[in-house]
């Protein structure tokens, strides 16, 4: 009788699960089928195929002004968020100090609260210090949006890190900066790697922040809201959100990966210093 109850609960739950993946993926499997669709509306069964949609993107200049603009914001708040997300990783988890869980809980902050309410705050902040909106206000707004998920990869690359490593360099005279640059950057590398990767990612498709703190200069989701206003836009944005999507994919496959990578590293390291 329990096993049976078993059995119903975990078919119950596998039921779940696949409605719910897909519930929440289904309507993305129709972008890329609509986006080589020759008709311009967005409808079964398909006028044929094209991939003119496609061919049109390269030819739009506004769109290649919104492309560099959201790789030099991704590339900046990457690196950015990255390098506070190391010192702020390697704080947490090497060293205990008064408040440390609090100051831990209000950096991840920006992950539970309404991001709305963070860009319309930040938007009040950068108004009342006289700063105008720009690539580099949208670079601020998203930086304090990726410092969380930087903080989470990189704590579980140092978490797993051996700490005797850095006392033998010690002992052989490196120096703390010495020490944390040619053993520990090394040994967390695919960590750091893996946070570029999803701090790009999420700041490439971030569009809510973008949009209050935007000026001229407008990114890649941006430039799609502005498009959905035209109806004979729709193919060319429906091939767009297409590559953006694969773009994604991809890294955060790749992002995730190197995060494995990492993990198996460090415990491999640690279990051979054992």
């Amino acid at each position: 009788m329990i096993a049976m109850r078993r059995f119903l609960a975990s078919g119950w739950l596998s039921a779940y699960a696949f409605l719910y993946i897909m519930f929440l993926y289904l309507p993305v499997v129709f972008l890329p089928i609509f986006s080589v669709n020759t008709a311009a509306t967005p409808k079964f069964p398909l006028s044929g195929f094209t991939l003119k949609w496609y061919e049109d993107l390269p030819r739009t200049p506004a769109l290649l002004d919104a492309t560099w603009n959201s790789l030099v914001v991704g590339v900046s708040a990457s690196i950015l968020s990255t390098v506070l997300g190391i010192l702020a990783a390697r704080s947490i988890t090497r060293y205990r100090y008064p408040g440390r869980r609090a100051i831990n809980g209000l950096i991840m902050a920006p992950l539970v609260l309404p991001e709305i309410i963070v860009a319309i705050s930040l938007l009040l902040v950068i108004l009342q210090l006289g700063l105008s909106l720009s690539l580099f206000t949208i670079v601020l707004g998203h930086v304090l949006v990726c410092i969380p998920y930087s903080i989470t990869v990189l704590t579980a690359g140092f978490e797993g890190f051996d700490r005797s490593l850095e006392e033998a360099s010690a002992d052989l005279g490196e120096s703390a900066f010495g020490t944390f640059r040619r053993v520990t950057l090394p040994m967390v590398a695919p960590a750091i790697i893996s946070s570029l990767l999803v701090c790009f990612t999420i700041s490439l498709d971030e569009f809510i922040i973008a949009f209050f703190l935007t000026g001229t200069d407008a990114t890649l989701p941006i430039y799609i809201w502005g498009q959905l206003r035209f109806a004979s836009k729709l193919p060319g944005v429906l091939a767009l959100g297409t590559l953006l999507l694969v773009a994604s994919f991809l890294l955060l496959t790749i992002a995730e990966i190197l995060r494995r990578r990492a993990a198996r590293r460090t415990q491999n390291e640690g279990g051979l210093h054992a």
